[in-house]
Order: C-alpha cells, then structure tokens, then sequence
C-alpha cells in the first residue's frame, strides 16, 4: 500500500515505515502531524485517484528531528568584468517517519 501525498508543497509516494527528509514543518519533535492532501492510494492493485485531492483519506507522520541540509554553493562570475561572488545556503529540513495511512 503506497500513497502520493503533498507535504510541504512538494509531492511524495509513500508508504507505511518510509522515512523521508522533507521542507520544514511546524510541530514538536516526537510529535504527530496529520496530512490531508492525499492524491493518490494503492492498496493491493486497487487504485483510487483524487481529483485534485481524495476525501477522507489521510497520512499520519511523526515528526523525528528537525535539521539542516548540506551547504549548496552558489557562485556567480561575469568573464572580464572582474565579478564574481559566493554565497553558500543550507536548507530546513525535517526528517519524518510515516505511521499510517488510511482512506
């Protein structure tokens, strides 16, 4: 059984026990968050598509820690103009463990 939820303005597939890194999300470590945006469910060959989302169903998670991602380094250069720049940027992340899914 796997699900496509929305979580944080991005889209991932799902399924019981996954771990996932995703944007930061509001909300206590050890604590439970509860997302409803649910577009897609598989469940054994049966599969119901929402349109946009599927009533009723919904994905529980808990929140394991919250963190920062690996520097990015962003560089500019314009050739013979004698700039350039540097700037690094570390995103938010949460890491999140999916609990249940249900429809």
């Amino acid at each position: 059984m796997y699900a496509i939820v929305e979580i944080a303005g991005q889209q991932f597939k799902v399924s019981k026990g996954d771990k996932i890194y995703c944007n930061r999300l509001n909300g206590e470590v050890e604590g439970t968050i509860t997302f409803d945006k649910v577009l897609l469910i598989e469940n054994e060959g049966n599969t119901r598509v929402g349109t946009p989302v599927l009533e009723g169903a919904k994905v529980d998670a808990k929140i394991v820690e919250h963190l920062r991602g690996d520097k990015v380094l962003v560089f500019k250069k314009k050739r013979r103009k004698g700039y350039q720049t540097l700037n690094g940027h570390r995103q938010e992340l949460t890491r999140i463990i999916i609990e249940n899914i249900s429809e």
